[in-house]
């Protein structure tokens, strides 16, 4: 018997990040890790979850990131002058060579507001799917807004550190009111 796709627990059903793939239990105790009881942190891409107490080669990753993301970014504009060079040598015209330049300037300055507002809060998943196109053609403004939040933190630490903080306040709500065992209390008569 399979399970539906919308199941929690489903591969590609949206999990407690509300992002598809992301399921994993609400608490340490149904996982048997040893962990501490409650909703566990949501790791980063590069950085795991030494993001909640910057640990584990935290700064070296967050360095290796920064320096990763300016090189990748370099990398891509010397691809992008070969390109443009190469339409120069076809000689397919000025107004054609300023429509390629103006397209990746704006599609780069578009893809560097879209990251750098992923960074503090969550897009919606169609929409972000729509984009995906005008992103990859605006890698290096992605690149680079990798590069400069690196700087100051993780990227998404904020975001994630956040709801991490939200959950665990409701997570104590949740356990303050079922303290006790109800079926030991006393009945009014």
């Amino acid at each position: 018997m399979s399970e539906e796709p919308g199941t929690p627990g489903t591969p590609g059903s949206p999990g407690p990040s509300g992002r598809p793939g992301t399921s994993r239990p609400a608490t340490a105790a149904t996982d048997g890790a040893g962990a501490a009881p409650g909703p566990q942190p949501e790791p980063i891409r590069f950085f795991g979850t030494t993001w909640l107490t910057h640990d584990g080669g935290y700064g070296l990753r967050r360095a290796g990131l920064a320096a990763g993301s300016l090189l990748a970014a370099a990398a891509g504009c010397f691809v992008l002058r070969f390109a443009y060079e190469g339409l120069t040598i076809t000689a397919v015209g000025s107004f054609v060579n300023l429509l390629v330049v103006v397209m990746f300037a704006i599609c780069s300055a578009i893809a560097f507001r879209r990251t750098w507002e992923g960074f503090t809060k969550r897009h919606d998943p169609a929409s972000q799917a729509s984009m995906r196109g005008l992103l990859t053609i605006g890698f290096v403004g992605a690149l680079l807004a990798y590069f400069f939040r690196s700087l100051t933190e993780a990227p998404g630490e904020g975001l994630h550190r956040e709801e991490y903080e939200e959950a665990r306040e409701r997570y104590a709500k949740r356990t303050q009111r079922r303290t006790g065992n109800p079926s030991r209390k006393k009945r009014k008569r």
